[in-house]
């Protein structure tokens, strides 16, 4: 276009709820800036919707920094669509062609009911955290846990971990919808710290138990997880929390010692 905006063809999940069938809607997105954000584009596009007395299209966010994890958008084929190290939030317009068609789906997991449309229901995380993903013993105040020394390398793999932004898109590369990068992130930024040592097994049990129940699948170590992740969480975590609870399971006690 003379302007620099870009005229797109939108392929956009629509589903009432997840007991009802959903399918593939195509909606026209006109004179679309390069330099709006994906979720800004949706905007737009609902705003001519609801003009036009339609539904418009359902989708989580928040924050649109980059930091809440609720955008959950899969994007041609890919979780945050085609960039690395970023939210939906963050993906711009111009990573897009004028005329492209752009096909946008929501995580696909049995462990993310859809809620609407885009929409999925990602609470079975909060249920894992809620299993184990804290220090429950008493360690002190701020001045004790100050006084600690832990060494750099440790501190930052821990804070690394940290930066896990719950928001599913390993769930969502991966093909068997495993949640294990989350949970080991989750797993890790505790294990790796002086505090999280007293529960250190019992929080790799109950977590990894939860996991379970909430039906998501295994890993099978093809790194999808950590490709699509937009904190590039690594897979050494998974390697952690698995030898972790072997060792939890060797020792046949909440906590092992080794």
């Amino acid at each position: 276009m003379s302007n620099g905006n870009m005229n797109l063809t939108l392929k956009v999940w629509r589903q009432k709820d997840a007991k009802t069938a959903g399918k593939v809607v195509t909606y026209q997105a006109k004179d679309i800036s390069p330099d709006m954000s994906f979720l800004e584009m949706l905007d737009v596009v609902n705003e001519g919707l609801i003009l036009k007395g339609e539904d418009p299209i359902y989708f989580d966010h928040d924050c649109r920094e980059g930091i809440c994890g609720m955008c959950s958008l899969y994007i041609n084929g890919r979780p945050h669509g085609p960039k690395q190290g970023i939210t939906s939030c963050q993906l711009h317009m111009r990573s897009f062609y004028d005329g492209q068609t752009i096909t946008i789906e929501p995580w696909r997991a049995a462990a993310f009911p859809v809620v609407k449309d885009l929409a999925t229901d990602r609470s079975a995380f909060d249920r894992i955290q809620h299993a184990g993903g804290y220090v429950s013993v008493n360690t002190g105040g701020v001045p004790d846990a100050n006084e600690i020394p832990i060494p750099k390398p440790i501190a930052d793999e821990a804070f690394n971990s940290a930066t896990c932004i719950q928001c599913g898109a390993c769930v969502a590369a991966c093909k068997n919808a495993s949640a294990m990068l989350f949970v080991s992130a989750k797993i890790s930024q505790l294990a790796l710290l002086p505090q999280g040592q007293p529960e250190r097994y019992s929080r790799v049990q109950n977590m990894v138990a939860q996991m379970d129940e909430e039906g998501f699948g295994n890993c099978t170590n093809t790194g999808a997880c950590e490709a699509e992740c937009p904190k590039e969480i690594k897979l050494t975590n998974i390697a952690r929390m698995n030898g972790d609870f072997l060792t939890a399971k060797i020792f046949k006690s909440d906590e092992a010692h080794v």
